[in-house]
C-alpha cells in the first residue's frame, strides 16, 4: 500500500510540476515577449551552459519538430532552423543572431550524436589480422614508441616492451576493437613527447624504503634485488586501451557534453575524442603516481577515483577538460 501510494504521489508530482513549467513558460513569453529558445539563446553565454539548455527545451518541447531537431542530419540544419523560426513566429531579419545561435547549438547536438555513433562502430570493429590497414596502424605504433628497436617479428614477446600482454597484440584490443588501436597511434603520433615519457615512466622501477622489518627479513644481498622489484607502474598499452574504455564511457553517458560543447565551436569530430584520451592518459599517469599504489593490482580502485574525479569536474558547465583545445574565440560570436 505504502509503494502504491508514493507511486501515485510521484505521478502526481510529475504531471504537476510538468503543467506548471508549461504555465511558467506560458507567462514569460507574454511578459518578455520572447520564446524559451530566445531566452535562452540571448541570456546565456554560447558554449556548454547554453547548448545544453537548448538541447533539454528542443527534448522537452510538445512540438514534433522540436524533438526531432536534435536527431536531424547535419545537412538539415539550416532548413530545420528555418522551420523553428516559422513554428515560433520569429522574424529572422530582426533576430538575425538567434538563428547563428541555435544553428552553433544544433551543430553541436547532432555532431555529439554522431560521433557517438562513429565512436562506437570502431570499438565494435574487431582488430583483424589480415587487414593490411590495421597491421600497419599496428606496426606504426611500434615505430613510434620504440623508434630505435626494430620489431624482428609480428609475433613477438617485443610488444610487451609497450605493455601488451602477449606476443600478439591483437587479443588486447577485443574489449575495445579498432576504437583501442586507434586512440594509442594517436597519442603515439600526435603527442609523442608525452607518450614516450609515460612510455618510460610506466617501465621504471619503483624504489622501495627500507624498513626493519624488510632488513630482518632479507640479507643485504637480498635487498638490493628486491627494493627495486616494482614499477611505476602498469603495462602501457593496456592502460591505454582502459582509459579508452573510460573516455568511451564518458561519451556514451553524455558527460562528455560538458567538455566538447565547450571546446568545439561546431560538431564534435573523432579528433576532439582522441584529443581528449591524450588528455585521460596524461591525467591518469600523474594521478596513478601522486596514488602511489603498492602494485598493480590497486589499478581498479586508482581508475575508479579517477573516473569519479573526472565526472566531478565535467559537472562544472565551464569546465573544458584540455583547454588548450578549446576554440573559445569561435564560441564568442555564436
Amino acid at each position: 500500500m505504502k509503494h502504491f501510494l508514493r507511486m501515485f504521489v510521484q505521478v502526481c508530482l510529475y504531471f504537476y510540476c510538468k503543467c506548471l513549467w508549461r504555465c511558467l513558460k506560458f507567462v514569460a513569453r507574454k511578459l518578455t515577449g520572447r520564446c524559451e529558445l530566445q531566452r535562452i539563446c540571448y541570456n546565456t553565454k554560447p558554449g556548454a551552459s547554453r547548448t545544453m539548455k537548448i538541447e533539454s527545451s528542443l527534448r522537452g518541447s510538445k512540438s514534433k519538430l522540436l524533438q526531432t531537431s536534435v536527431s536531424v542530419h547535419p545537412d538539415a540544419i539550416e532548413k530545420t532552423i528555418d522551420d523553428i523560426m516559422d513554428l515560433k513566429k520569429i522574424n529572422p531579419d530582426i533576430n538575425p543572431q538567434l538563428g547563428v545561435s541555435l544553428q552553433a547549438c544544433l551543430l553541436q547536438i547532432v555532431g555529439y550524436r554522431n560521433l557517438t555513433a562513429e565512436v562506437e562502430k570502431l570499438r565494435r570493429e574487431p582488430y583483424d589480422s589480415e587487414n593490411p590497414q590495421h597491421e600497419e596502424m599496428l606496426l606504426k605504433l611500434w615505430k613510434c614508441l620504440k623508434p630505435d628497436s626494430p620489431l624482428e617479428a609480428r609475433i613477438s614477446k617485443q610488444w610487451c616492451e609497450i605493455g601488451f600482454q602477449g606476443d600478439d597484440p591483437k587479443t588486447d584490443f577485443r574489449g575495445m576493437g579498432l576504437l583501442g588501436l586507434y586512440n594509442l597511434l594517436y597519442f603515439a603520433e600526435r603527442d609523442t613527447a608525452i607518450a614516450l615519457q609515460v612510455l618510460s615512466d610506466s617501465l621504471q622501477p619503483k624504489y622501495r624504503e627500507v624498513t626493519k622489518k624488510d632488513l630482518s627479513q632479507f640479507s643485504k644481498a637480498e635487498w638490493e634485488r628486491k627494493k627495486f622489484d616494482k614499477a611505476i607502474g602498469y603495462s602501457f598499452a593496456i592502460v591505454g586501451i582502459n582509459i579508452t574504455d573510460l573516455a568511451y564511457n564518458l561519451l556514451v553517458s553524455g558527460a562528455l557534453k560538458t567538455h566538447f560543447y565547450n571546446v568545439a565551436p561546431e560538431a564534435p569530430t573523432l579528433a576532439h575524442f582522441q584529443q581528449t584520451f591524450c588528455y585521460l592518459m596524461h591525467e591518469f599517469h600523474k594521478f596513478w603516481i601522486e596514488e602511489d599504489p603498492p602494485d598493480i593490482m590497486e589499478f581498479n580502485r586508482v581508475r575508479e577515483k579517477f573516473h569519479k574525479q573526472i565526472l566531478k569536474q565535467l559537472q562544472n558547465p565551464d569546465m573544458a577538460l584540455c583547454p588548450h583545445f578549446a576554440a573559445s574565440e569561435s564560441l564568442i560570436n555564436m
